[in-house]
């Protein structure tokens, strides 16, 4: 799996259409506050030239792309946090995702109506991120409870992280989402285990009408350049239409061009989600797969192993590390090793975006 992304917004801001759009996995949409009920879910490949490229290479083999799953969440109201709405039951299944996708309303239409009443990107968005926070109030609160108790024990760092938690949870209280805070390496491990809503890479959609960009939407992209997030914008429904009319990949670059656009939705999303991840992807072609996989940035060899397999990781030895242009130039693994350009690479070598790697273990 490549990242997995949880779509959040307020009720009719078009997020089942955009996850249509994005995901082809025909979600249900109505006109109406919480059509969607149940979470819907919907796995993509992350199309890579790269690894066409490679696979070229391995006719005989099987090549298998990396993912992005999407998970339509029912849109929240002020006043979730509290069990407003769909309340808590949608805001826990944010926690599982690696980043959230805040789809936001940014098209006029007497047929749809807005729960506010008019539109208004940046009112909307700043309602679905208090929320957000007021959640993580709620549960860093409890946790900090917890770490009072311990600090009156024998563990000599708890007092220490009860101190870093605290001035955590005061931001939190300020309106200062995690993702905005310098995260003290006490309490590091402690939000990994928590997994604060506000702590998780945020990537604004705005969701216009037919004719694409306009005042709304500049407006999301202005605040999103200002709070250093991602933003893009979506024809929500036109590529939901494309998405579904469309029965093959030329077909739906066709139809793009005919509506003006030069890639999809999906194409431009998957590029803002690896720059907020940091993530980078390698390839193997091990076995009867050519594959690509996708870690974060900073990540060692023995670790992107263990993607593969935990043995990768526990009997790590080398990696033996191709370019993959020199690979695909010289035409075969053995040319280039003939060639001697293959890299012996230890536990410390950094995975960098484009690699193929041959590991080798113990």
């Amino acid at each position: 799996m490549g990242f997995t992304c949880g779509m959040v917004g307020l009720p009719n801001a078009g997020k089942s259409t955009i996850f249509n759009a994005l995901s082809g996995a025909g979600a249900r949409v109505e006109a109406y506050p919480f059509c969607t009920i149940e979470a819907n879910m919907g796995t993509v490949p992350v199309s890579d030239e790269r690894l066409d490229r490679l696979a070229a290479l391995f006719p005989e083999k099987r090549k298998v792309p990396t993912h992005l799953e999407f998970i339509d969440i029912a849109g929240l109201v002020q006043g979730a946090s509290e069990g407003e709405g769909m309340g808590n039951q949608f805001l826990s299944e944010i926690r599982s995702v690696d980043a959230i996708l805040h789809v936001v309303r940014c098209f006029a239409d007497p047929n749809v109506a807005h729960v506010a009443g008019d539109v208004d990107p940046i009112r909307d968005i700043e309602i679905v991120e208090t929320e957000l926070l007021l959640k993580d109030l709620e549960t860093m609160t409890r946790v900090r409870e917890r770490l009072i108790r311990e600090a009156k024990g024998p563990d000599r760092r708890a007092p220490a992280r009860l101190a870093a938690w605290e001035r955590l949870l005061d931001a939190v209280a300020e309106g200062v989402p995690l993702r905005d805070q310098e995260i003290p390496h006490e309490v590091e491990d402690l939000v990994r285990e928590v997994s604060p809503l506000s702590a998780k890479p945020l990537i604004y959609v705005a969701n216009v009408g037919d004719s694409g960009e306009n005042a709304h939407s500049r407006r999301v992209a202005e605040y999103a350049a200002r709070t250093g997030k991602e933003a893009i914008v979506i024809r929500g429904r036109i590529e939901a239409e494309i998405a579904e009319a469309a029965g093959s990949e030329e077909e739906r670059r066709a139809f793009l061009t005919e509506w003006g656009l030069s890639e999809s939705g999906l194409a431009r999303l998957i590029r803002a989600g690896y720059r907020a991840l940091e993530l980078v992807t390698f390839f193997t072609f091990e076995g009867p797969e050519v594959r690509a996989w996708t870690v974060r940035e900073g990540t060692t060899a023995p670790r992107a192993g263990g993607r593969i397999h935990s043995d990768f990781a526990e009997r790590f030895v080398l990696a033996e590390v191709m370019d993959l242009d020199e690979l695909v130039a010289a035409g075969s693994e053995q040319a280039l090793r003939e060639a001697g350009r293959i890299t012996r690479a230890g536990h410390d070598y950094l995975v960098r975006d484009g690699d193929v790697i041959h590991f080798i273990c113990a």
